[in-house]
C-alpha cells in the first residue's frame, strides 16, 4: 500500500529541505493499516515527528475540537520540549491544532479548563495521565481518542512507573476500543519483548515494528590526561583542566554524571578551572522548577557553554546546537552510553562527539567495553517482571473515584495489560480486600477503609473524602524524606534529603545548585541559607547507585582473559594487568577469583565478581556474617562495582564454605529482615498503595511523619498478619530493586563451581582499587586526604613490586 502525505505536509517538507525519512512513512502506513507500532530509531532521526505524523495527517483530514491523541513522556522537561518542537511545524503550515501539556508542574485552573475543553493533542506522564483517569468525566474526556504515543519507553517500561501507564493505557482501551498505541524508543535491545509490552492483551502480532534508518556512527574517545589513568576514584575530576579545554573549544558541552553529588562536586571543580569565565550551568532533579526551566530556556536559546548533568537530561531533550557530550566516569551501560551520545548533534547525518573518563583502571576497561558494545550495536538488556501489585492498589483505587466498578470487569482489564496477564482472581481479591480494609490485622481502623461493596455486588470508594486524598497522593515516584532549601526571602532552591540536613548545623556551609551556601537555621521543613565564600562540602544522596549492566560486565571480564587485546590500553592499565597475571591470577569468563592475604595486620579477601556496587554491598554484610559465626573475627568490608574485600584478624583458609548457596536461604533472610532495607521498601510500597498519605489538606507530612506512620504498620503487620499484601510487595522490592538479588545469586552459584582461590603473601595489583576505598567514605579534611594518599602510594608499591 502506497502512503501519501497531504500536500501542506509534503510542502512544508521541502520548504525545509527535508525528505520524509523511511520509517517516518513507515509510521504513517502502520496507523493506515490500523496497527499499532513501536518505533525503534537513533537519536536525531526524527522519532518524534514520525510519532505524531499519523496524528497531523487524521487532524488535517478529519478536524475535530476533541482530545485525539496522547502523548507520555518520562520527563516533565521532554513534554515541554516536545510542545516547543512540536509547534513550530503546526504554525509554519498554519494548521488549527492545540497542543498543550499536563504535569504536576501545570496549574490548577489550566488542568480543570484541559477537563473541559482539551487541546486536540495533550502531552503527559504517566502519573497525571492517572490522576486523569479518577475523574468521573474520564469517560467523556477520552471518547474520541485515537492514539497514545508512549516517548522512551525503554526509559520506564520494565518499572513501577510503566506498570501504572500500562494499566491506564488499559483503561483507555476500555473507553475507547479501536485507540491506537505508539511506543518510540532509541535503545531497545529485546523488540519483541517490547512488542508485548505494548500491546493490548500482550499480542504481539497487533504491533507493527518499525526499524529507523541508521544514523552516522559517533565518534567517542576516553580522554587519558597526562597517559595515567588513577588507581582510585569514580568522578574523573582529575581531569578537570582538560575537561574546560574540550569547553572552551566547542560551542556548547554536556556533561553528564552519574549522580547529584557528583554533578555538583564537578561543577565546582570546572567553575574553578573557568579562568574564561564561560557561561556553564548545572541541572538535576533535587533542583527547583524555577531553576531547571531557567536552565533548559537558556540551553535551549544558545547561551550556555556546558551544561553539567544528571539522568534528569538524558532523554529527548532536542538541543541541536551541543557539539560534544563528556561522561564523568563509567557509563555503566551501553544504552545508557548511547542515549547519552545521543543529545550530541541530534542529526541522524552527523557523527555525534562524545568522550569518556575513567574515575579509574577498572572504569577505564568498563569505558572501553562500552564503546565496543555501542560500536557493535549492542544494547543492555531490559529485565521485564510481573506487574507490582502496589501499583495496582493504587490504580483500583483511582478507577473507584471516577466510579463504582463490577469486580470481574475490573480482572479483565486489569489482566489485559500485559504487566497483569497472569494475575490470578485470588490475588487481585487480596488487592481490592486490602483497600477495603487495609488487611486482617488493620481491620479495625476506619482510615484504611476505603472501598466498600454494595448488596449489588459493585464496589464504590466508601467517603469522598477518599477521593481527594487518593488525587493528593497518588504517583509512583517516592521521594526520600527531604527540606526545601530555601533563602531568606522565601526563594526555594531545591531540596536535599532529611538525612543529609540532619548533619548540619548553622554555620556550616555545602554546594547546593552550582552555589556554596551557609546554613543559617533549619526547622521540621525549610532549610534556609543564605550565600557563603566558605569552604563548603558536597551533598550526598540516597538511593540505588546504578550498576554496570551485565553485558558491560561480561565484556570487561573477556578483557581480563585475552592478553591480546591489551595493546588497546593505556600503559600503565597494560602493566597493572601484566603484573596481575605475573604475581596472583586474572580470572577467566565464568570463574570467580578469591585471593587471600595479610596486610597490616589485617587478613583480607578480595571477591572478583563483576556484579555491580549494590550486589557487592549485600554480599559484604552476608560474609561479614557468616565469618562472625565461623570465629573469623571480621572487621567490615568495602566494595566497587569490580570487586568485594572483606577484613578481619584471623586468615580466612576455606572461602568455599563462606560462598555457600544456603546463604541467600539463611544470613539474607536475616538480614534484610533485622536491617532497615525491608522497612524503607514497606514505606514505598505503603506510600504507593495508598495506605499512608504524603500529604492532607493544605498540608504536607514531613518525611519523618511519614517513616514513623510506616515504620508502626510495618512492625504490627510482622506481629500479626506476616502475609500482607504490603509486606510481600517490600520483600519484592527489596530483593529485586534494592540489592540485585538476581546477580547476587548469580554470583553465589557461580562460586561453587568456577572459585579459583589464590593465597598471596601481599596485595596484588587488582586488589589496589579496592583497598584504596578503605577510610575514604567519610574523609574531608585535606591533612587526613595526604595522609590517605600517602598510605595509597605505599599500597601501590608493594602490590606492582614483581618479586
Amino acid at each position: 500500500m502506497t502512503v501519501v502525505l497531504p500536500a501542506i505536509i509534503d510542502t512544508w517538507f521541502a520548504s525545509r529541505g527535508w525528505r520524509p525519512r523511511r520509517h517516518q512513512m513507515d509510521m504513517l502506513g502502520a496507523a493506515e493499516n490500523g496497527d499499532h507500532a513501536l518505533l525503534v530509531a537513533p537519536t536525531g532521526a526524527g522519532k518524534t515527528l514520525a510519532g505524531f505524523l499519523p496524528t497531523l495527517v487524521d487532524l488535517i483530514a478529519n478536524p475535530t475540537d476533541r482530545l485525539h491523541t496522547l502523548y507520555v513522556s518520562p520527563l516533565k522537561a521532554l513534554a515541554v520540549d516536545v510542545r516547543r518542537n512540536l509547534l513550530t511545524p503546526i504554525a509554519e503550515m498554519g494548521l488549527p491544532i492545540n497542543v498543550e501539556t499536563r504535569t504536576g508542574d501545570t496549574p490548577s485552573d489550566r488542568k480543570a479548563r484541559q477537563r473541559v475543553r482539551p487541546p486536540q493533542i495533550l502531552l503527559t506522564t504517566p502519573e497525571s495521565l492517572s490522576l486523569l483517569l479518577s475523574y468521573p468525566d474520564a469517560a467523556l474526556l477520552f471518547a474520541d481518542l485515537k492514539r497514545v504515543i508512549v516517548d522512551e519507553v525503554h526509559a520506564f517500561a520494565t518499572q513501577k512507573r510503566g506498570d501504572l501507564l500500562n494499566l491506564s493505557m488499559a483503561r483507555l482501551q476500555a473507553i475507547r476500543p479501536d485507540l491506537r498505541r505508539v511506543a518510540l524508543s532509541a535503545t531497545v535491545a529485546d523488540v519483541d519483548a517490547y512488542r508485548a509490552w505494548l500491546a493490548p492483551d500482550g499480542d504481539i502480532d497487533t504491533v507493527t515494528p518499525v526499524m529507523g534508518e541508521p544514523g552516522a556512527e559517533p565518534n567517542v574517545a576516553i580522554l587519558i590526561p597526562e597517559g595515567r589513568v588513577p588507581w582510585s576514584g569514580h568522578s574523573g575530576k582529575y581531569a578537570t583542566k582538560q575537561v574546560m579545554a574540550e569547553i572552551e573549544a566547542r560551542q556548547t558541552t554536556l556533561v553528564f554524571c552519574n549522580t547529584r553529588g557528583l554533578a555538583e562536586l564537578i561543577f565546582q571543580e570546572l567553575w574553578s578551572a573557568n579562568d574564561a569565565n564561560l557561561p556553564i550551568a548545572i541541572h538535576h532533579g533535587s533542583l527547583s522548577i524555577d531553576a531547571r526551566r531557567k536552565v533548559e530556556s537558556a540551553m535551549a536559546a544558545g547561551k550556555l557553554r556546558a551544561l553539567v548533568a544528571t539522568a534528569s537530561l538524558d532523554l529527548g531533550v532536542d538541543w541541536g546546537n551541543v557539539d560534544c557530550v563528556i561522561q564523568m566516569g563509567a557509563p555503566k551501560g551501553s544504552s545508557r552510553l548511547l542515549q547519552r551520545i545521543g543529545r550530541a548533534n541530534h542529526r541522524l547525518d552527523m557523527a555525534s562527539e562524545a568522550i569518556l573518563i575513567p574515575g579509574n583502571r577498572f572504569e577505564y576497561l568498563e569505558a572501553r567495553a562500552a564503546l565496543d558494545a555501542v560500536e557493535a550495536g549492542e544494547r543492555d538488556a531490559d529485565d521485564f517482571r510481573p506487574g507490582s501489585l502496589d501499583v495496582l492498589a493504587q490504580h483500583v483505587m483511582g478507577l473507584a473515584c471516577a466510579g463504582p466498578f463490577r469486580a470481574e470487569e475490573m480482572l479483565a482489564e486489569v489482566q489485559s495489560a500485559t504487566p497483569y496477564s497472569a494475575l490470578t482472581e485470588e490475588a487481585f481479591d487480596h488487592v481490592l480486600h486490602f483497600i477495603a480494609g487495609g488487611g486482617y490485622a488493620l481491620r479495625a481502623y476506619d482510615r484504611f477503609k476505603r472501598l466498600v461493596q454494595e448488596s449489588d455486588g459493585t464496589w464504590r470508594v466508601a467517603h469522598p473524602r477518599f477521593v481527594q486524598q487518593h488525587r493528593l497522593n497518588a504517583g509512583i515516584i517516592v521521594d526520600q524524606p527531604a527540606l526545601a532549601v530555601r533563602f531568606a526571602n522565601g526563594r526555594k532552591l531545591g531540596t536535599v534529603e532529611e538525612g543529609f540536613a540532619a548533619q548540619l548545623r548553622p554555620g556550616d556551609s555545602f554546594f547546593f545548585s552550582g552555589m556554596a551556601l551557609e546554613v543559617v537555621r533549619m526547622d521540621t521543613s525549610d532549610l534556609t541559607v543564605r550565600a557563603t565564600s566558605k569552604q563548603a562540602r558536597i551533598p550526598s544522596w540516597g538511593g540505588t547507585r546504578m550498576a554496570m549492566s551485565t553485558r558491560l560486565a561480561d565484556r570487561v571480564r573477556h578483557f581480563l582473559a585475552e592478553p591480546e587485546e591489551w595493546h588497546r590500553f593505556p600503559p600503565d592499565v597494560r602493566e597493572w594487568l601484566e603484573m596481575q597475571r605475573l604475581r596472583s591470577a586474572l580470572p577467566q569468563p565464568g570463574q570467580l577469583l578469591i585471593e587471600t592475604f595479610p596486610h597490616e595486620g589485617r587478613h583480607y579477601l578480595l571477591c572478583y565478581s563483576f556484579e555491580g556496587w549494590n550486589a557487592h554491598q549485600s554480599l559484604g554484610m552476608l560474609l561479614t556474617r557468616r565469618m562472625e559465626s565461623q570465629g573469623l573475627m571480621p572487621l567490615g568490608f568495602v566494595s566497587n562495582d569490580y570487586a568485594l574485600a572483606v577484613y578481619g584478624l584471623k586468615p580466612i583458609t576455606d572461602p568455599k564454605s563462606l560462598f555457600s548457596a544456603d546463604i541467600l536461604d539463611h544470613e539474607f533472610v536475616d538480614w534484610v529482615e533485622q536491617s532497615s532495607l525491608l522497612k524503607r521498601a514497606f514505606r514505598d510500597v505503603a506510600v504507593i498503595s495508598g495506605l499512608i498519605e504524603r500529604q492532607h489538606p493544605g498540608k504536607r507530612k514531613t518525611g519523618r511523619q511519614v517513616t514513623f506512620s510506616t515504620d508502626l504498620i510495618y512492625d504490627v503487620l510482622r506481629k500479626y498478619q506476616p502475609d500482607h499484601l504490603l509486606l510481600k510487595a517490600a520483600w519484592a522490592d527489596a530483593r529485586a530493586r534494592m540489592t540485585d538479588v538476581g546477580r547476587l545469586g548469580d554470583l553465589i552459584d557461580r562460586a561453587g563451581q568456577t572459585m579459583l582461590h589464590v593465597t598471596l603473601d601481599r596485595v596484588s595489583p587488582l586488589a589496589v582499587p579496592v583497598l584504596i576505598l578503605i577510610g575514604r567514605e567519610h574523609v574531608a579534611q585535606t591533612a587526613a586526604e595526604d595522609a590517605l594518599l600517602t598510605e595509597a602510594e605505599q599500597l601501590v608499591a608493594q602490590a606492582m613490586r614483581a618479586d
